[in-house]
């Protein structure tokens, strides 16, 4: 978390020399201002709780936005960063109408597969979104679908990876980058994804269960053959440059961007 966290820091380490260059005032009048300044943003910090509490997504997100944005020096700002990643998910997946949503009525001819390309959205998203259990839709059904683009941008200095929707951070994950600084850089396209991927590895074939297949759970390639996002058998190395050459996430995190990106997704690789 404190990695994911470092933009914050900065913004904070910002914010205190603004206050150090700023015209005198007494130290009281400071400590009052301060403690004020606390309070009210404690007072919609746990506002936003009680909303998130009480199901009302939207109106919480708005106030967590608003403490990120204005609040970098709150002292629960990882809490806040945590509740917002968490909500923001929620409400992807659930059938929440935003402004990045819209209502697809199922017409002749229509299959889950022909809704997706129309919206570049996946499949597993709209079944998610629409509490589908199977693929089977009916004429006239009205489906909520997701229209906003996402991308990724990988930091290998901070072994990140930020999940964007629009130009909107969704939700920030710790990964495992090159060995060596061997992950390329620029802009990628996700070409390939499979679940439970059999890995290739000097003429052997290692299966999906097997403890020495390090792929993970989930498989994403890009268009730089052999290097892409994939899950890992070793979540403890998390968080540094061991790999050779792909993204790797934690098996959980990998499965939830998996039924988000579809094919032709960006991914910035940055050092």
């Amino acid at each position: 978390m404190k990695k994911k966290l470092l933009i914050v820091a900065g913004v904070v380490v910002f914010l205190l020399i603004l206050k150090v260059v700023s015209a005198p005032r007494s130290s009281t009048a400071v400590a009052k201002k301060d403690r004020t300044s606390s309070a009210e943003v404690l007072a919609l910090y746990e506002e936003a709780v009680k909303l998130q509490e009480n199901k009302d997504l939207i109106e919480a997100k708005a106030i967590y936005d608003q403490i990120m944005t204005e609040h970098f020096d709150f002292d629960q700002i990882e809490d806040v960063q945590k509740n917002l990643e968490d909500l923001n998910m929620k409400i992807i997946f659930s059938n929440i109408q935003t402004p990045q949503t819209v209502i697809h009525v199922v017409e002749k001819g229509d299959s889950l597969g022909k809704i997706g390309q129309k919206y570049n959205c996946t499949i597993a998203l709209i079944k998610e979104s629409n509490n589908l259990k199977s693929d089977v839709i009916r004429l006239g059904q009205r489906l909520r679908i997701w229209t906003g683009e996402f991308s990724a941008l990988v930091d290998k200095s901070q072994n990140t990876l930020t999940l964007k929707a629009d130009d909107e951070i969704i939700k920030v994950y710790i990964v495992s980058t090159g060995e060596n600084n061997s992950t390329p850089t620029g802009t990628l396209v996700i070409e390939t994804k499979l679940v439970d991927p059999v890995w290739f590895k000097s003429g052997a074939i290692i299966p999906p269960d097997s403890p020495k297949n390090v792929l993970g759970t989930r498989w994403m390639g890009f268009d730089i053959l052999g290097y892409g996002i994939h899950g890992t058998t070793e979540p403890g190395a998390l968080g540094q440059q061991v790999t050779a050459g792909c993204v790797r996430m934690h098996n959980n995190d990998v499965e939830e961007i998996y039924d988000l990106l579809p094919f032709g997704t960006e991914v910035i690789v940055a050092d």
